[in-house]
């Protein structure tokens, strides 16, 4: 029950990209419904760290895909890889 209330909250998925001197994160893949469903599957085979911000989400899917994020958005996005970031090192 709790995977399908998850499920349904996650109607659309994004992933962001970013490597040291980029001038921002970019938006590398995005989709509602199956497709996000297959970012998110995507995301945990990788050990990417998963995110639920659906006004983030919301801001971010309008962004054209392999488009650099807006700089409005530079702030929380880099606390959100920064967080992800340490979430990853903490589970080597």
């Amino acid at each position: 029950m709790a995977d399908e209330h998850l499920r349904a909250r996650r109607r659309q998925a994004l992933a962001l990209a970013y490597r040291d001197g980029e001038q921002a994160p970019r938006l590398v893949a995005k989709g509602y419904g199956e497709v996000a469903e297959r970012i998110i599957a995507e995301a945990r085979r990788h050990g990417v760290p998963i995110h639920d911000s659906p006004e983030l989400v919301g801001l971010l899917m309008q962004v054209d895909l392999d488009a650099r994020i807006p700089p409005q958005l530079y702030q929380v996005v880099g606390e959100l890889l920064a967080w992800a970031g340490r979430l990853q090192a903490l589970q080597k």
